[in-house]
């Protein structure tokens, strides 16, 4: 590296920096060097200059190196500015009791390159910030804060996993008193919280609320945690460090390398990943190649910080893991939207979280205003029922029914209780709001409504989100209005445009050209003793996915299920490249997956995208869980079929007619020739669930499932009806324990087991939902025994699911099922024993 031993001289922000030594090794335990700490500032500057913006920086330098595990290199704290500071570097004098420092601030690339090259590794600011330069050039008065920190440091004994927890854990209660936190692993021992504030407190108020969490964390958990700063006694407890939001303290900024032996950094975290159990701290490398993922879990902070809390989304987005919930989460930095048709829009929820409550929103200036309503909107005028304002809704949630995972803000099922249009007859921010509501045919309101909210008046604490919601009486001219559904605008609308097609919500109707429909071809299950002479065989693997048949016409693109139904409009970011194979027309086999960070395909990735009608949904989708098409079949081109044709020169064709595109969404994956071990082990170093023998003789025979296709799996699994459930005890005390399954028989549905594992607080979030509302009766299935019926609960049959088991027993049941995933694109009369 000779040549980055001599100086240079870059120019940043118009301003000229010498840099000296770039060679020099900063970090010898891992080989980074000057030029890669100012290379990584650099790279990550757009996510990390807004958490330092205007705040004082106080800095700690390795000019040396940070030396090794046994030999520390000499570090330097530097607070004020030395001689030499070029005059360009912002500044902000703060007086203290016996002299005044004049501290730098981070508002440029230029200020952090130019730290770089001093070898100032650890950048630490303060909860607060300095008021914004003025056009007279005042400025400069240190302001409230704007944000709550608190710092998780291990005790003796005690593990980063175990600082998690109760992260996770702080979180909950953070959320509840209406502050949401990003955690950031600090990249030395422990975790920090950080949390928005308003600004309306002032440093001492904020550092009481943090010691009054503390202490209350402390004396919930007192074999956990710790908030005594004496260090004796640590040992085996997390210690809530809650000092830092004293205004004459300092955190090491988020994104800010560490002076340890490895060029660690405080790395901003989604919360799922604190819930691994191999969760360690990230080194610069593993942050910049998040940052260049677009992966900042700190941005809904950042987004806060710059617009002075004129972000609208940035609480919603703050009690949200987009990783976890089902729910529309938009990205930090969107653009809210206003209608330009002047429609506004409203939806009132069903919501079964830890207390029944309904859910009413208001479209208002892009973004749905949210109450929620404990005993739903009143039906009689003399009886006023309390609302909740809740945090300010993104538009795609006026389109949202689901389950929100346990453990997750909200947890719960969310349904759809009317939903339409509104007219506004006064709007007075904080004070009244009345409007006239046009529901959905069949809705809860059953006809136009009229509402009032009222502010309480409260002004503190929770009466400052107090209303009352009182009915009031229809005025004449909206008595016998009609109802008004939503129209489909904006982004929603443009994918719709995209596609070509009409609205799925109102079904799209056929498009000439396209050839005739098939049925596909299916795969018997077997093992690896029912394939012959692996040599006449051809070996795929096994997709993780949904089945779709692929129509193409000059251009034009429909995407059908195995059932028959239209798919097109619910994958959007296929059309384009399915669209761009040049042919006349053809009929190609595939499946569609999502894949993981890894690139394995999981189906629970996919499973959000599956059913969807909404167009808005289907956008919000789209850009969450991108969709992959795996082909690997082609049965009919340009207007002449290929069934009869062999495997080996149908994918030969396949793999002509299909360009092999870098980064392409539609591929058409390798398949393994004559080594059934070969492709089981390939499988299974992929993590799929096996693979499928094809004969390289045998032709495609639509609607059937053919010997000359078989299904290779890794473990036992089984595709069952769900049907019934049971109480569960213990942890899931109130919940359900077990699921009640069976399989279609010629006599009806047969039980074959319960099953009460595999189940994640997620899934059992779900489950809880689904059975409310599929609750019924009477048994639908046969031969359940006496014991399993005791206590059983009876659901309508009509939800499949997939497990894992043993074996079976002589009886026909299954032997020790686990849980492995919701099949919602399988419907009941499909479902059939895989074996035997």
């Amino acid at each position: 590296m000779a040549a980055a031993e001599q100086a240079q001289t870059v120019v940043v922000d118009g301003h000229s920096i010498k840099l000296t030594n770039l060679g020099k090794v900063l970090y010898p335990a891992a080989g980074t060097t000057k030029a890669d700490v100012i290379s990584y500032y650099a790279s990550v500057a757009d996510v990390m200059l807004p958490h330092l913006r205007q705040r004082p920086a106080t800095r700690k330098r390795w000019p040396d190196g940070v030396g090794d595990e046994d030999h520390q290199g000499p570090v330097f704290f530097n607070k004020d500015l030395a001689k030499g500071t070029p005059e360009w570097v912002e500044r902000y004098v703060i007086e203290h009791r016996d002299h005044d420092n004049a501290y730098p601030v981070i508002n440029q690339l230029a200020t952090l390159t130019w730290l770089g090259q001093l070898a100032a590794l650890e950048l630490h600011v303060p909860q607060w910030r300095f008021s914004e330069p003025t056009a007279s050039g005042a400025g400069g008065q240190p302001q409230n804060p704007d944000r709550l920190v608190l710092d998780l440091d291990p005790g003796e004994g005690v593990r980063l996993t175990e600082c998690a927890e109760v992260a996770v854990w702080i979180r909950g209660i953070l959320i509840d008193i209406g502050h949401a936190p990003v955690p950031v692993t600090s990249g030395s021992k422990g975790i920090h919280l950080y949390a928005p504030l308003d600004g309306s407190q002032t440093c001492e108020e904020a550092t009481e609320i943090a010691r009054q969490l503390a202490l209350a964390l402390e004396a919930d958990q007192p074999d956990r945690v710790t908030a005594v700063m004496k260090k004796a006694g640590r040992g085996g407890k997390v210690f809530i460090d809650w000092s830092q939001n004293n205004g004459a303290k300092t955190t090491v900024s988020p994104y800010s390398l560490r002076g340890r032996a490895h060029p660690t950094v405080a790395a901003p975290r989604a919360w799922h990943e604190l819930e691994d159990p191999a969760l360690e701290q990230l080194t610069y490398l593993q942050v910049l190649e998040r940052v260049a993922a677009g992966i900042d879990p700190f941005a809904p902070l950042a987004t806060v910080e710059r617009s002075n809390g004129s972000d609208r989304l940035a609480t919603y987005r703050g009690m949200r893991d987009a990783a976890k919930t089902p729910e529309p989460v938009p990205a930090a930095g969107e653009t809210i939207t206003v209608r330009s048709d002047g429609q506004q829009t409203f939806v009132i929820q069903e919501h079964h979280a830890r207390a029944l409550h309904w859910d009413f929103r208001l479209e208002r200036d892009g973004v749905l205003v949210s109450w929620a309503v404990p005993k739903a909107p009143p039906t009689d005028p003399k009886t006023n029922h309390l609302a909740v304002q809740t945090e300010d809704h993104p538009l795609e949630y006026g389109s949202f029914e689901g389950s929100i995972p346990r453990g997750e803000y909200g947890g719960g099922g969310v349904t759809i209780w009317d939903a339409g249009t509104y007219k506004t007859h006064k709007w007075r921010d904080g004070k009244e709001v009345i409007v006239t509501l046009f529901g959905r045919e069949g809705g809860g309101l059953d006809g136009p409504s009229k509402f009032a909210l009222i502010h309480t008046g409260g002004s503190r604490g929770q009466a400052e989100k107090n209303w009352l919601m009182h009915r009031m009486a229809i005025d004449p001219e909206d008595a016998d209005a009609p109802l008004h559904p939503p129209k489909v605008v904006g982004e929603a609308a443009a994918v719709i445009e995209a596609v070509g097609q009409s609205d799925p919500s109102t079904g799209s109707g056929p498009i000439r050209g396209f050839p005739e429909p098939i049925s596909p071809m299916l795969a018997k299950p077997a093992t690896t003793a029912d394939v012959g002479d692996p040599d006449d065989w051809a070996f795929e693997m096994k997709w993780d996915g949904v089945r779709v048949v692929v129509y193409l016409a000059e251009g034009a693109v429909r995407l059908q299920s195995r059932k028959g139904r239209d798919e097109t409009a619910a994958y959007p970011d296929l059309i384009e490249p399915l669209g761009a194979i040049d042919c006349r027309s053809a009929i190609l086999d595939g499946e569609i997956v999502v894949l993981d960070s890894s690139g394995t395909p999981k189906f629970g990735l996919l499973q959000p995208r599956i059913n969807l009608t909404r167009p808005g949904d289907i956008a919000a989708a789209a850009r969450k869980y991108p969709a992959q098409l795996m082909l690997f079949d082609l049965v009919a081109l340009d207007d002449t079929s290929w069934t009869k044709r062999p495997y080996a020169e149908r994918r030969d064709a396949l793999v002509a007619l299909v360009p092999d595109r870098t980064g392409s969404r539609v591929k058409v994956p390798p398949i393994v020739d004559g080594d059934l071990n070969a492709a089981m082990e390939i499988s299974r170093e992929l993590k799929l669930e096996g693979v499928v023998a094809k004969r390289r003789d045998s032709i495609y025979q639509t609607g059937r499932r053919g010997h000359t296709w078989l299904k290779i799996k890794h473990r036992q699994t089984q595709e069952v009806v769900v049907a019934g459930w049971r109480p569960g005890q213990g942890r899931r005390d109130g919940g359900v324990g077990s699921l009640l399954v069976a399989v279609p028989s010629p006599d009806g549905l047969r039980y074959v087991g319960r099953v009460g594992s595999g189940f994640t607080e997620a899934g059992l979030g779900e489950i809880d939902a689904l059975v409310t509302r599929l609750a019924r009766k009477t048994n639908p299935m046969i031969d359940v025994p006496r014991e399993d019926a005791r206590d059983a609960r009876w659901i309508t049959p009509s939800q499949v699911g997939e497990v894992e088991y043993v074996e079976l027993t002589s009886a026909g049941k299954l032997r020790h099922p686990v849980w492995k995933r919701w099949r919602p694109e399988k419907s009941p009369d499909e479902v059939v024993w895989e074996t035997g």
